[in-house]
């Protein structure tokens, strides 16, 4: 199985910190979070691995080298000055991912959950892991329904926690299912957010979640980051 690591953001939020640091390259717990993701990756048998980038493109590479001190084969791809959203991110990778699943992970995100508890193989177009809702966004983003199927909206909302298995076929059709601002970046590539293409999915029962009550951060505030690395460090 490939990963694909988004790790393209401005991280606007995160200023100063991201001045000259992308969002993935800042420290917690004494190494960067894009690189807590490639041990995991690495420990479960992942051997290929896509970073997608534009703010600070050139800061992976040298952060980073080739992966081979993981055991991994990382191949960065640059998606222009503008970043593509999610859906355009994911779409502009897919030449390098190649048909089969592939395991998606956010790399401004930490958390415990084991990678290898995700599907090889997901019921449908995709596999998503859910958290509860944090403080700071409590409405959540999805539902997840008893038969483990991920709905638009219900009883019991949760987030999206940026990890999850991907068939590449989910995109296939991306322009029907996109919402009314996807467009073109300057570049010329199609630029798109993933929610809308997954919430069509949705009503075929096409796509499948689970629900982890482990312990899961965004770091999108320089204080979400500073708490999460005293935790780590104090752990």
């Amino acid at each position: 199985m490939k990963a694909l690591i988004f790790a393209a953001g401005l991280g606007e939020r995160m200023r100063p910190l991201t001045n000259h640091t992308p969002k993935p390259l800042l420290h917690v717990g004494g190494k960067a979070l894009i690189v807590w993701h490639l041990e995991k990756l690495a420990a479960i048998g992942v051997r290929q691995v896509v970073i997608n980038t534009s703010w600070l493109a050139d800061r992976f590479p040298q952060a980073l080298g080739n992966g081979e001190r993981w055991g991994l084969a990382i191949d960065y791809i640059y998606e222009g000055e503008t970043p593509l959203e999610t859906g355009g991110g994911m779409l502009n990778a897919l030449p390098r991912l190649g048909d089969a699943p592939f395991l998606l992970v956010n790399g401004d995100i930490w958390s415990d959950y084991d990678f290898a508890r995700l599907p090889r193989e997901p019921e449908g177009m995709a596999h998503l892991v859910m958290v509860d809702p944090p403080g700071y966004a409590t409405h959540g983003d999805f539902a997840l329904d008893d038969a483990g199927h991920v709905r638009r909206d219900g009883a019991h909302r949760l987030t999206y926690a940026g990890i999850g298995v991907y068939r590449p076929a989910l995109l296939a059709e991306w322009q029907a299912h996109a919402d009314a601002d996807a467009g073109r970046a300057p570049n010329g590539k199609p630029r798109f957010r993933l929610a809308p293409v997954l919430r069509a999915f949705m009503e075929g029962d096409a796509i499948a979640g689970e629900h982890h009550r482990g312990r899961w951060t965004d770091v999108g505030t320089p204080e979400r980051l500073a708490q999460l690395d005293r935790e780590l460090l104090a752990r």
